[in-house]
């Protein structure tokens, strides 16, 4: 090499030297400089512990899947369970104050406070609602894992892996981030759907989810892309600061961009007309993960749409404003007419009217946030509190749903009939549950929140909606109150049977006896629905942030 070093570097050094110095010199300053900024990240390992640990336990129980003999395979579901308590109790330090990181550092940034990952209040709420919905959900899945014989291994991590992205997103604060978090909460999702092998519908159920949210997710990226044509950043700090100042040549662009995200965040809420997947997706998938998606995609969704309206596009709300607004009507209108038409004998009637009522509740989400383009971001702290008093109530019928199909498995309207005599507590808790839904006393929480939703309407100066939601709430009256008188009826002995019978037929097979973890989930769900019943300015306040101030 010494010999040749005179001969080859005077060859080499004038084509190398070009290329390599731009890349090299930049580094070497920043090396020498005393001030310097360092560009090596400092983590905050506690802000991310939620989603650190659920992602963890999500892999840790997929490796034991492998060396886990049969007969020892729910270990998995309680170490899941296990994993998401863990994860929950961690959100309890992060009360002290907000916390960033992986921040913008570098010499020339031009906004070095932008982070891609905070854990202020919104970001907490949203995750204790989100982990708390897993671990219900977990709950219920204990025994349907292991008595639908679904692989325990790839169910436990795809549920653990769904409730990881999903408590990111709302921490997220750019719209890679957020993008991603948002997939990584869906793909998981799809398998769940579909994780019944050999059944039709749940392969048909997976199949019509997968699409539809695939296209609604390359939308998605579409508009990403445009805003940041337009504004040359993704954190959305930034890109609410920019787009306030776009060139008249790129205000096109940027509106298309904004009008683009918002689809696949919409997407998720099931708003009209994004909503045609729910119905035959909750019927076809395992009941656990039909609940997990009521209240776990749905607040996704939301999260999402807080975010990128709220922080990053407040300077186009003259367009998602009116447009939320207008969805908000079509979404609840159309989900209470659906609800209204299902039969009481049609199988599968009662996952699917759960189905249609989640649709219609998701309306009543998305107002606040349509009110929040005219009165301000105050506003969403009714998206909010709304968000936490559905999550408990809905799981919580979905749970009473999961106890009753162990009998009578079709999941009919009419399975319902004369409950109370048959096991008088699932009725009185199916009926606190869906009196809640529907605003009425003793369900104090739920006319508490519809409230809240519609005084923000009115505050907003959205007279007409407020009055379509009142229509709405009247009509949904009718099919709640319809499915709790059946709870009290005296039973139809013959059609029970024949359900057993039509059950066996389609290879539904009814089982006996009531599972601890079943029980657990009831009681959770209802015990936190009556503690916020009797004191309701609890979650508005928790959700405004003024209970644990940040």
């Amino acid at each position: 090499m010494t010999v040749l070093q005179p001969i080859v570097q005077p060859i080499v050094q004038p084509l190398v030297q070009p290329l390599v110095q731009p890349l090299v010199q930049p580094l070497v300053i920043a090396a020498a400089g005393a001030d310097a900024t360092s560009l090596v990240q400092s983590v905050d390992w506690l802000a991310i512990a939620p989603v650190v640990i659920t992602a963890a336990v999500g892999l840790l129980v997929l490796v034991l899947d492998l060396f886990v003999p049969e007969r020892r395979k729910p270990l998995l579901g309680w170490i899941s369970v296990a994993g998401l308590a863990a994860a929950t109790a961690t959100l309890l330090p992060l009360r002290a104050g907000d916390r960033t990181t992986f921040c913008l550092t570098g010499p020339g940034t031009a906004d070095p406070a932008a982070c891609s990952y905070a854990a202020d209040h919104f970001a907490l709420v949203v995750q204790f609602l989100v982990l708390g919905g897993a671990l219900v959900t977990a709950l219920l899945s204990v025994t349907a894992v292991r008595e639908a014989r679904m692989p325990a291994g790839e169910y436990w991590f795809l549920l653990l892996s769904s409730a990881a992205g999903a408590a990111l997103l709302p921490a997220s604060r750019d719209l890679a981030t957020l993008i991603v978090a948002l997939e990584v909460a869906s793909l998981p999702a799809f398998a769940l759907v579909g994780m019944r092998r050999g059944d039709r519908l749940s392969s048909e159920a997976a199949l019509k989810f997968f699409l539809s949210s695939v296209t609604a997710t390359a939308v998605s990226l579409m508009g990403v892309s445009f805003v940041y044509a337009a504004t040359g950043s993704l954190h959305l700090t930034q890109v609410a600061d920019r787009l306030g100042h776009v060139p008249g040549q790129l205000d096109t662009l940027a509106m298309a961009g904004v009008a683009l995200t918002l689809v696949g965040f919409a997407f998720k809420t099931a708003a009209v007309p994004f909503h045609f997947w729910v119905p035959d997706t909750y019927v076809g998938a395992p009941l656990p993960v039909a609940g997990y998606l009521s209240v776990i995609g749905k607040a996704v969704g939301f999260t999402g749409l807080i975010l990128v309206t709220v922080i990053a596009f407040p300077a186009y709300s003259d367009v998602w404003g009116p447009a939320l607004a207008v969805l908000a009507a079509l979404t609840m209108t159309l989900g209470n007419a659906a609800a209204l038409r299902q039969s009481a004998d049609r199988p599968g009637g009662a996952v699917r009217l759960l189905a249609w009522s989640s649709v219609g509740q998701a309306g009543y989400l998305l107002v606040p946030i349509a009110a929040a383009a005219y009165a301000g971001r105050d506003q969403i702290g009714s998206t909010v509190a709304y968000a936490l008093m559905y999550a408990a109530v809905n799981l919580g019928a979905f749970a009473v749903a999961a106890l009753v199909a162990r009998t009578k498995p079709l999941h009919r309207l009419s399975d319902y009939r004369g409950l109370y005599a048959e096991s008088p507590l699932a009725a009185l808790a199916m009926a606190f549950f869906l009196l809640c839904l529907a605003g009425l006393p003793p369900g104090i929480i739920g006319l508490f929140a519809k409230v809240t939703v519609f005084r923000s309407a009115v505050d907003a100066g959205l007279g007409w909606l407020a009055v379509v939601m009142a229509v709405n709430v009247v009509v949904a009256l009718y099919y709640y109150l319809r499915w709790t008188a059946l709870l009290f009826r005296t039973p139809d002995g013959d059609a029970a049977q024949e359900g057993v019978r039509e059950g066996a037929q389609e290879g539904a097979q009814p089982r006996t006896g009531t599972p601890w973890p079943v029980t657990a989930a009831i009681v959770l769900t209802a015990a936190t629905a009556l503690v916020l019943s009797g004191a309701p300015q609890l979650v508005l306040r928790f959700a405004t942030g003024s209970l644990f101030p940040l």
